[in-house]
């Protein structure tokens, strides 16, 4: 039981590093709906989708890489320095030939090149911090890492409260001052961006000593089986940002000129309720992956895989009702301008789309402890190839709920796909039955829920308790020898 207590705790903390900042970033949803019109949000989102790529472009898979081998690898500090040598220099370089062709890359997106450049440097700088941040969760420390993050979005989300809300009034009311004179009229999304840079500067000067206590030294044998290890799992992240963020590109391209930009607003701020769906599937994928690979040896495992994975699903399946439940009551706090709410209808789809994609990464554990990280290219391929075929066809007629449906309908392939080849590859014993019972009850109590009783709080309160008791009648016998369970 001390294992699955050590996961917990590290699930928490790294939670708490997930959380907390993006419950920071709520509160960046109502400010830039309040301030910025429905276009102009969209193109924010857009850009912010373009980042998603280059981010994981920029990591090409060498952070999973770092956990499989500081893992299996005696000599540890080689694996810590090939890895940050070999990152250091790919974002140096990218970020040369980025400024150089900013011009060229502002046309082909359609985004402005001033864009363009910010863009560019806080990919550079998030780059440089991915082996540092790596480094903090193999060495166990999970507070350091929460507290840079989220000083990092404090700071972000401080600095955008300042320039949107607060030096417009006070270049209004003290035209002379100096404050005054940082201000730019119309400069709303530049202020977006500057808030991005500097909370990005900073999280890496505080990183910095990473770079300045290390030999330098390379092993390129090392390298290149890491690079083998790592770039199918490029291939699968790209695949990826294709299935969580090319809706909104896409939308920008595939609908009328005239409202493409809004629409992108509407679903992007709708989107964002799905997110409380996001937070918990992120803080467990952190806490979890580092603790597959420590435990890949143990005679035990495949069974603490699949009692993980019950877990998993119980508590998600809670979360998706209660989220789906209370979606209208979110919507007040996260979105107070009522002409984005016509996108509500995506919600239910978007928050059971990132939760069959938390039960996928569960399920998808089996390719990488046995180095056949290609395979989840493959499938990742599979869920892009459903997104893009989806969002082709539905946009025009459906728009972004077309988009909502393809998103349900990519995450719900790989997860499937996924079970599938993993019980001839790697067979784990998952309790299907419990598994697929509470999956099923959520699914089916949010649908009643939010499409038959929706903002009745007595019925959708009554559902939340009646699930609350089917998971308790199902696990008694585990929980009541947790809580009996005394203290060591």
């Amino acid at each position: 039981m001390s294992l699955y207590k050590n996961l917990f705790k590290q699930t928490v903390i790294y939670g708490l590093a997930t959380v907390l900042p993006r419950m920071f970033s709520f509160l960046l949803v109502p400010l830039y709906t309040n301030l910025l019109p429905k276009a102009e949000y969209g193109k924010v989102s857009i850009i912010f989708a373009w980042m998603i790529f280059f981010n994981v472009i920029l990591a090409y898979g060498m952070e999973t890489a770092f956990f499989r081998f500081y893992n299996n690898e005696t000599n540890k500090k080689t694996v810590v320095e090939t890895t940050t040598v070999s990152i250091f220099w790919s974002t140096v370089l990218f970020l040369i030939l980025a400024l150089l062709n900013n011009k060229t890359l502002g046309s082909w997106s359609g985004i402005d090149s001033q864009y363009i450049i910010y863009t560019i440097w806080i990919l550079a700088l998030d780059a440089l911090v991915i082996v540092p941040f790596s480094k903090l969760r193999a060495y166990q420390k999970p507070m350091v890492y929460a507290l840079i993050k989220i000083g990092n979005v404090a700071v972000n989300l401080s600095l955008s409260v300042f320039l949107l809300l607060f030096l417009p009034q006070i270049a209004a009311s003290n035209p002379n001052s100096f404050i005054s004179s940082l201000y730019v009229e119309n400069f709303q999304i530049g202020y977006i961006f500057i808030a991005n840079i500097v909370s990005s500067f900073l999280t890496f000067l505080i990183l910095s000593p990473n770079y300045f206590h290390l030999n330098w030294s390379f092993d390129f044998q090392l390298w290149k089986r890491m690079m083998y290890y790592g770039l199918p799992i490029m291939v699968a992240g790209i695949a990826f940002a294709v299935n969580e963020q090319f809706d909104k590109i896409l939308l920008g391209k595939l609908l009328p000129a005239t409202i493409a930009e809004a629409e992108v607003g509407i679903y992007s701020a709708c989107y964002k309720l799905g997110l409380f769906m996001v937070l918990y599937r992120t803080a467990y994928t952190l806490g979890i992956e580092p603790f597959f690979f420590s435990h890949a040896s143990n005679e035990n495992a495949p069974q603490t895989y699949a009692t993980v994975t019950k877990y998993f699903v119980i508590f998600g399946s809670f979360i998706l009702l209660a989220v789906i439940v209370f979606a209208d009551v979110f919507k007040y706090l996260m979105i107070r301008d009522s002409s984005y709410w016509e996108a509500m209808k995506v919600v239910p789809l978007i928050i059971l789309a990132n939760f069959f994609l938390g039960i996928y990464t569960n399920l998808s554990v089996w390719y990488k402890l046995i180095d056949k990280t290609y395979i989840g290219a493959y499938i990742s391929i599979v869920g892009a190839i459903v997104t893009l075929v989806l969002n082709f066809l539905l946009i025009p007629t459906m728009s972004y709920y077309g988009s909502a449906i393809a998103t349900i309908a990519a995450y719900g392939s790989m997860m499937f796909i996924s079970y599938y080849f993993g019980n001839k590859y790697y067979p784990i014993p998952y309790d299907m039955k419990k598994i697929g019972g509470y999956l099923l009850l959520s699914i089916g109590f949010s649908t009643l829920s939010f499409y038959g009783f929706r903002e009745n709080y007595y019925i959708g309160i009554s559902l939340l308790i009646l699930f609350l008791y089917f998971i308790y009648h199902n696990e008694k016998e585990t929980l009541n020898r947790i809580i009996k369970r005394k203290p060591n």
